[in-house]
């Protein structure tokens, strides 16, 4: 299973207009679990802003990536392109 690499995904909110705006990482991707709360580190970059983070595992089972005020004017819906580099296994 690969773990580091990019994609395209859509900025969505995980609940409600107050919460962050996260993207869905593709199973391809998705990192195991290492630390505590589902998280693992990543460094990310997001349409070439670069920072270091987690990837965590929803309770739905989908890994998912929250996306600072990075992303500029982008909101809910748009598509960003996402690189992913997993820094602990």
């Amino acid at each position: 299973m690969l773990h580091d690499g990019s994609f395209r995904g859509s900025l969505f909110r995980m609940n409600g207009t107050n919460s962050w705006h996260s993207v869905q990482v593709p199973d391809r991707l998705s990192p195991p679990v290492t630390h505590a709360s589902g998280r693992t580190p990543v460094d990310a970059s997001v349409d070439g802003h670069v920072w270091t983070t987690s990837a965590w595992r929803a309770k739905d089972g989908r890994t998912l990536l929250a996306v600072p005020k990075i992303r500029g004017a982008k909101g809910a819906g748009d598509t960003l392109k996402v690189t992913l580099t997993v820094r602990a296994l």
